[in-house]
């Protein structure tokens, strides 16, 4: 391998949503050199983040039937049984929610947690409350998805957070979504809920760190069994 290939190959490459904000803070930063070359520093700092939180890393998801994998990166926020937001149409019996919370400094590229069909989309407008806040799944502005896989509806919920501006949508109603596909993207630090029916084998923890498209979360197909975590 070359040098050149070589330094590709570790370089990660940038989604496309993130391009009109890279050249913008670029182009600010070009600016704040002839004003003052400190500032010029601080913008040519915040255009490498920005670049870095753009980022769309290829990943390698688990297949398996009956296996769900994250569908953000982060922090696994918070696992309990809830009742599904109405507009998911999941029914008004408690289902099991997993909670991932991005920090500005995850990637934040939404993937698939399975294969299936999209078989509804809703988007609902809100509030930008901070989206570790429990009445976030509310409150907040989201992006909601049911993925239908293998006879199951498991609903994806996209949330704003407080530094959030907007969710973007990679996918329609009635398309196929293999696991780890990208659904959507946000901006700038947010979380994104799981839906599954009450009683799916748990396969995370609170507190764990989450990858989208590789960590699996939980085993549709298995059978509910007690699940034991060690911190080392």
């Amino acid at each position: 391998m070359s040098v050149l290939a070589s330094i590709r190959s570790q370089l990660v490459p940038v989604h496309r949503e993130g391009y009109v904000f890279i050249a913008a803070f670029a182009a600010a930063a070009v600016l704040l050199f002839f004003v003052w070359q400190p500032l010029g520093w601080i913008g040519a700092i915040l255009a490498a983040w920005c670049a870095y939180f753009f980022r769309d890393p290829p990943r390698v998801t688990p297949i398996r039937e009956g296996l769900v994998v994250a569908p953000a990166d982060g922090k696994i926020l918070r696992v309990t049984n809830v009742v599904p937001p109405l507009e998911l149409g999941l029914g008004e019996a408690p289902a099991l929610r997993i909670s991932i919370f991005m920090s500005v400094f995850d990637c934040h590229v939404n993937r698939s947690p399975v294969a299936g069909r999209i078989k509804r989309i809703v988007y609902r407008a809100g509030k930008f409350l901070n989206a570790d806040l429990d009445k976030a799944s509310e409150d907040n502005e989201r992006n909601m998805f049911v993925i239908e896989s293998g006879g199951v509806e498991v609903g994806v919920v996209q949330i704003a957070g407080l530094v959030a501006r907007r969710i973007v949508c990679f996918v329609r109603e009635g398309g196929a979504v293999r696991a780890g596909d990208r659904i959507g993207l946000i901006r700038f630090g947010s979380r994104v809920d799981v839906y599954l029916p009450a009683g799916t084998a748990l396969l995370v923890a609170e507190g764990q760190t989450a990858v989208a498209g590789e960590t699996p979360l939980a085993d549709l197909a298995a059978r509910p069994a007690p699940t034991t975590f060690r911190i080392g």
